[in-house]
């Protein structure tokens, strides 16, 4: 099963606007060195939704030429079964090993339409699925009883990202109605990661800047929660200013560019890039935390 440290992959683009494949280069290489435990691509702080197939080829191979035997998530879908089928089993073919579905967000589906979505992309699809339960960014949401009806019901779906808040009630419920077989993953930038391991999670999906920050709170939760607790608290500011609706793939970006890892901090339009106070608000924050990319940074300076 899928555990641990999994963050979503940002995508460099030059000053052009294209993929920019040395600086993703060393992002990845960054990830490895600081030890994860697997790596979401074309998610939404992949900006996914703004990549052209090309594209998302051309990032997966260059990812997989580096990460080897670590285990990749792909974001993957559509907005109807035969698309979301075409587009998954492409992400097997590339080497993935879970695809990660919302369910259609055009045509939003009630309950039992979101479970015959499920049920067409189980018998059509040979990869583990990881279901994205992400109302804020979708507009659907999936109620419980509905998620462990899929799970019970199709051996496909091994993993949930629960994303619609309160998350934490949210994961209680899931855990009392799922099978055991079922991962649930954290979502939201880790922002209630402590409460979420608590409630039972195997593993979160943060952003990619600061994994260290993950694997330390992590890895003290089994050993000493209260260093658990006191790493989450002390990060948490931070953490809250990565995942606002609008800015929070340009405040990874800005940090990864500030880091000399991502040649720019381009987003693609019509997204934007941080205004100057928004910039400084942020680099007023990093200065205040010891961040590992930061700080490799300033040792190469």
């Amino acid at each position: 099963m899928l555990t641990g440290n999994v963050p979503i992959l940002a995508t460099a683009f030059d000053a052009q606007g294209q993929v920019d494949l040395a600086s993703i280069e060393r992002l990845v290489k960054f990830l490895l060195r600081q030890g994860i435990d697997g790596l979401a691509l074309f998610g939404n702080a992949s900006e996914g939704y703004a990549l052209t197939e090309a594209e998302k080829k051309a990032i997966f191979d260059r990812v997989k030429a580096l990460t080897g035997d670590l285990p990749l998530v792909a974001a993957a879908g559509g907005a109807s079964s035969q698309v979301a089928i075409e587009s998954i089993n492409r992400v097997a073919a590339w080497g993935a090993q879970v695809a990660m579905v919302n369910p259609p967000a055009v045509v939003k589906p009630g309950p039992e339409e979101a479970y015959r979505f499920f049920g067409d992309l189980n018998a059509a699809c040979d990869i583990d699925i990881m279901v994205q339960d992400a109302p804020l960014m979708t507009g659907v949401s999936l109620p419980v009883a509905t998620l462990a009806r899929l799970c019970r019901d199709f051996p496909a779906v091994k993993y949930i990202k629960v994303e619609q808040p309160p998350t934490t009630l949210k994961i209680t419920e899931l855990k009392d109605q799922l099978p055991e077989r079922i991962g649930l993953f954290g979502g939201l930038n880790a922002g209630f990661l402590y409460e979420e391991l608590a409630r039972g999670i195997v593993g979160t999906m943060p952003a990619c800047e600061f994994p260290e920050v993950i694997n330390g709170i992590l890895q003290a939760w089994g050993r000493d929660r209260q260093r658990a607790q006191t790493l989450f608290y002390r990060y948490l500011p931070f953490l809250r200013y990565g995942v606002q609706p609008g800015i929070g793939v340009a405040v990874h970006k800005e940090i990864l560019y500030r880091a000399g890892l991502f040649s720019t901090n381009v987003v693609r339009d019509p997204a934007k890039t941080l205004d100057a106070v928004t910039r400084r608000e942020l680099r007023d924050l990093t200065d205040a935390l010891p961040l590992a990319v930061l700080q490799e940074a300033q040792g190469a300076a």
